[in-house]
């Protein structure tokens, strides 16, 4: 029973990690440093 609950902790942590990585982009700044965008 624990494991099971364990388990599904886990596969939705890794489930949103894959959203965040690959669905959620990002708002950068493709073109930095030709402007004084204040890019570091």
């Amino acid at each position: 029973m624990i494991q099971e609950i364990i388990a599904f902790i886990i596969l939705f942590i890794a489930i949103g990690y894959l959203i965040k990585k690959f669905f959620w982009k990002s708002k950068k700044k493709k073109d930095c440093g030709e402007d004084n965008c204040g890019c570091s």
